[in-house]
Order: C-alpha cells, then structure tokens, then sequence
C-alpha cells in the first residue's frame, strides 16, 4: 500500500549513528585543516613583512597600503587589517622555527596564538602555555583566564618529600601536579574564613576547585570518615586522580603551616592505603593547604614524614601580580577592529 511506512533494517539506526559520527569527525578534521592553513599563511606573511622591513626599511605607511589592498581583494576576510598584520609579523618574530610553527602553533586557533603574543614576552614561557593549551583543549576563555592566573608559574612549586617517597618519574610527575599558591578568590570569601567555611565554599563551587587542581582530579567526598581502633578521623577532602593512579588527601588549614600538620596528614594517608587503596593502586599523597607557610619550616617538616605529602599556600584574595601584557593591542582591541572593518565591508565603505 502507498500509504505504508518503508520499512526500517534492524540495523539503521546504528549505521545512521556511525555515519553522523564520521561526518562530524571530518567536518571537526576539516576545520582544523583550514585553521592551519590560515596560521601557516599568517606566519609566511609576517615573515616577509619582517624580511622587507629589515632589507628595505619597510615603514608603517606601506603596511597600511597592504593591509587596505589586500581587504580590496579579498572582502570577505577579516583578518587584513593593519594591526592584525602587525600581529602576523609579532607572531613570524615570536615563532622563527617553522616546524615549531607547523607542530604546534598552527593547531591552535589565531586568538590563542594573539593572547600568547600580547601576554607573555618569554619565549620558553610561551612554548610551555601553547603545548599546554593544544594537549589540554583549552578554549580561548581558559587560556586567558589561566594566563591571568599564572598557571604554569606556580605549577611545581609546593614544598614536597615527593622525591624521596615515590619512586621516579612518579615522583616528579606528582611534584608538577601540585601547585603552590592555590587561588580561591572565585570563593567570595575574605581572609579571615574559617576552615569549615572554606570547604563548605570548595564544594558548592567544586567545578571551580577542581579546574584550579588542574586535571587528573576527580572528587570523591568531603568529611570523608575512617574508622581506626574504635575512633572515628574525617579527612576534609578526598580525590582521586585519574593519571597519578592514586587517592589524594587534601588538608586545610586556616592558619600557618605547623609541623605537627603533617604528622596528622601522614596517619590519613596511613589509614587510607591500609583501608581503602587498591592493590594495583599508587600510595595515596597529601597535600596541606594552608594560609601560609615557612617554606623551610615545612622542608624541615616533611622530611622525616614516611608518606608522600606536600605543602601550599591558598589565597582566598588575589595577591598575584597580573601577568606581564606587551605594547601590543588586546584581543578585545583586534576582534573590535576586525568587526568593525566587516561592517565596512558590508556597507561597501
């Protein structure tokens, strides 16, 4: 009958889920191909600005004559405006190695590669945010608020026996997990919180927290209870992370680092490899978070603790210098241009 529905193989469904997963995949592959495309272009571009200028002495007034022949040409595209070709020929002088250019700078999007030239001058600096920006995905928002933060500064810097309780590369992977200070002024809390008040903000904003961890963090509980003898311990926060392959205890405390913090620290840990760690499990790790801390007072410390544990700072108000921004316009100042050359465009001004 004409009017009867065809009919369906017992099979469709997943062949029709498997072919949007292929197109999305090569529409994803396409676009990132084009991406590099662009950066490619926008580096051969400021390579050869920067050639002419030092062979020629190519001035500001033959660049503008550039930028206004090429957006002729090609209308359609944005990114031929004066600055943003100052910005190719920044990034040709910040990445003169093409195969650096090609590996790495070309699969990230053009406004990371902005942020990268605008916020940071060292170049070593700059090659560990974009390796770290490509590996992790970060969007643009992240970068940005990871470069205002100063992400990779203090990654690595908390006080830890790391080196001589776990065994190597284990140990040095677990020293870059943790940083020293930890931000917490998305909290809204002022200096003067109490412990307790502390956690209760980590865990309603346990997204923000664990972005701050940094990856491999995965929350497992607060007030996390361990029976020992016939007396019950709470650990403040308990994680595990997901690379390290082990618990992580967290400790807070509201007050500056004392040593006999890590001796509380190191029975938690005991208490957790004994009852809850799995065989194929790494030893569990500890950090104490605290206000403040003397960094020798904390190395004396943890040196005659048998568990591996670290020692960081908090900070509840941001104190951290804002990140070093070059002469450069903002990627605010560039997409506003860009825009606003578009509706030029448009109009046919």
């Amino acid at each position: 009958m004409s009017g009867t529905p065809p009919t369906v193989p017992p099979d469709y469904a997943d062949w029709l889920a498997d072919i949007k997963t292929r197109v999305a995949a090569a529409r994803a592959r396409a676009v990132l191909a084009a991406n590099a495309e662009l950066i490619r272009l926008y580096w051969q571009i400021g390579r050869e600005i920067l050639t002419r200028q030092a062979a020629q002495g190519w001035g500001s007034k033959v660049i503008e004559r550039l930028a206004r022949d090429l957006r002729a040409e090609f209308p359609e595209m944005k990114g031929f405006s004066r600055r943003n070709l100052m910005y190719m020929r920044d990034f040709a002088d910040a990445w003169p190695d093409a195969e650096i250019v090609q590996q790495l700078a070309a699969q990230l999007p053009w406004f990371h590669n902005v942020l990268l030239l605008t916020k940071l001058k060292d170049p070593m600096l700059r090659l560990r945010y974009a390796e770290l920006a490509l590996a992790e995905g970060w969007s643009r928002a992240t970068l940005e608020a990871n470069l205002r933060n100063q992400w990779l500064e203090r990654q690595g810097q908390a006080v830890t026996n790391f080196a001589s309780r776990l065994p190597a590369p284990h140990s040095a992977l677990a020293h870059e997990t943790l940083k020293d200070p930890y931000l917490f002024d998305f909290l809204g809390l002022g200096d003067a919180a109490h412990e307790r008040e502390i956690e209760n903000a980590l865990v309603r904003h346990i997204t923000r927290f664990l972005l701050e961890l940094g990856s491999g963090f995965a929350f497992v509980g607060r007030q996390f209870r361990l029976e020992v003898g016939d007396q019950a311990f709470f650990i403040d926060l308990l994680f595990y992370h997901t690379r390290l392959k082990c618990y992580v205890v967290v400790e807070l405390k509201a007050t500056e680092f004392k040593p006999e913090h890590a001796g509380q620290l190191n029975f938690y840990l005991t208490a957790v490899d004994r009852q809850i760690k799995a065989a194929d499990d790494q030893p569990t790790i500890g950090l104490l978070l605290c206000k403040t801390k003397d960094r020798l007072v904390a190395e004396y410390a943890l040196h005659g603790i048998d568990k591996p544990m670290g020692v960081a700072e908090y900070q509840l108000v941001r104190t951290l210098p804002e990140p070093l921004v070059t002469s450069l316009p903002t990627v605010e100042e560039l997409e506003s241009e860009l825009g606003a050359i578009e509706t030029r465009t448009i109009r046919g001004e």
